[in-house]
């Protein structure tokens, strides 16, 4: 990592989520950099038994004066806490919550974080607070606006973060990140891992489209980054690994590992749309407005693809993990 081996000795850093898939392996990485790790948890009773020299600090982003308390001393917030439900159904139950957690939430983190003269605020946010692009890879001056109620959550933390940096002197940043993998991930990956260890997924065709994802390992490499270096102040970065892969790349890459041999034959991309267009017609049949069997396929064969180059260039950012090394480690399974 490029951050000076110094720099978090002895800094009290509030990492929010810290629970969670990001946020613990984020404690752990400040832990090992010799800062004094602040942890902000809803329950007492999910606190990692490893978790030795980490202060714990029980709330919760709705809660303002838990909020307080947790920033009260801190010179750095790591925000890793949200809502992460980005592709469920857009019900008004769910957007609300999309608003009230990673808004409205952050919001308040962000109003303690200044009240308590916190000095760096680092804001985990999502590629989501941007609408998917056309087939081709962006950077960040791609500004479509988002199309789901996480994103639009997401994308109005972010202007606040970087309001609240401009009006109180705070150095703070946003980091759209990709699809994040990683011992214990969850959700669409590990789905897609889990499909192709059951035989539930056809061969995928080639169809030439990309998708980014990034590590988590080196998710915490760009968030330490984005505290350390005067540079990030007032930035928005978006963080990969560097690679964007085919939908057929992580089907075949997924496969090996597990041991299946490759398959010499595919399904068409105008076969599966054909069948997912039935399936959710069926669906809407059945009251479903969701149109989750295209949306599903989409993640698997649309674009989805971010140019990390500026957080390279302008931090020294650079990631030490593929999806394809990760798989072969084995450290998945």
């Amino acid at each position: 990592m490029v951050v000076a081996v110094d720099f978090f000795q002895d800094r009290l850093v509030l990492v929010t989520g810290a629970t969670g898939f990001i946020g613990r392996r984020l404690a752990m990485t400040l832990r090992e950099r010799g800062a004094r790790v602040r942890a902000l948890v809803r329950l007492e009773r999910a606190i990692p038994l490893d978790w030795n020299g980490v202060e714990i600090a029980i709330g919760d982003l709705a809660d303002a004066a838990s909020l307080a308390r947790a920033c009260a001393g801190i010179d750095t917030v790591i925000h890793a806490a949200g809502f992460a439900h980005a592709d469920a159904a857009a019900t008004p139950e769910l957007a609300a919550r999309h608003w009230t957690i990673n808004a409205e939430g952050t919001f308040r983190l962000l109003d303690a974080a200044a009240t308590a003269q916190v000095e760096r605020f680092v804001h985990l946010s999502s590629v989501k607070a941007v609408g998917e692009p056309e087939p081709r890879c962006v950077d960040e001056g791609w500004d479509a606006p988002p199309a789901t109620p996480y994103g639009r959550a997401k994308r109005a933390a972010e202007a606040r973060v970087l309001g609240v940096g401009r009006e109180v002197g705070l150095h703070a940043v946003n980091l759209r990140l990709a699809l994040v993998y990683g011992s214990g991930m969850k959700a669409n990956l590990a789905r897609l891992v889990e499909a192709v260890r059951r035989g539930w997924l056809p061969p995928l065709p080639e169809t030439g489209n990309r998708r980014s994802l990034v590590h988590v390992d080196d998710v915490c490499q760009a968030a330490l980054l984005a505290a350390a270096y005067p540079a990030a102040r007032g930035q928005t970065y978006l963080v990969t690994d560097g690679r964007p892969y085919s939908g057929r790349e992580l089907y075949l890459t997924i496969r090996q590992a597990l041991g299946y041999a490759a398959p010499r034959w595919a399904v068409p991309a105008s076969v599966l749309y054909g069948a997912a267009m039935l399936t959710d017609g069926v669906l809407w049949l059945t009251g479903r407005r969701d149109r989750r069997a295209k949306a599903a396929l989409d993640k698997l064969l649309g674009w989805a693809c971010y140019d990390s180059t500026r957080i390279k260039q302008e931090l020294g950012y650079w990631p030490s993990w593929t999806f394809q090394r990760y798989c072969e480690t084995g450290l998945w399974q």
